[in-house]
């Protein structure tokens, strides 16, 4: 059961699932605001979903958080 998300894109995604910002994630994972951005809008696209909260929704249903 393969998904489409990168590792980095896996490791972005459940960071937004903890609530943190792109800043917030930024700091953590030590890359720009924009690289995080890029990352965040990657998942919603692969995940066929339009907001933070539906990205989590989503990669909780397909068990990939």
């Amino acid at each position: 059961n393969t998904h489409p998300l990168t590792r980095r894109e896996m490791e972005v995604l459940r960071l937004v699932a903890d609530g943190m910002s792109n800043q917030q994630i930024a700091t953590t994972l030590i890359l720009s605001g924009h690289t995080v951005h890029r990352h965040v809008a990657n998942v919603l696209a692969k995940l066929g979903v339009s907001s933070r909260a539906a990205a989590v929704a989503e990669a909780a249903r397909l068990d990939l958080i």
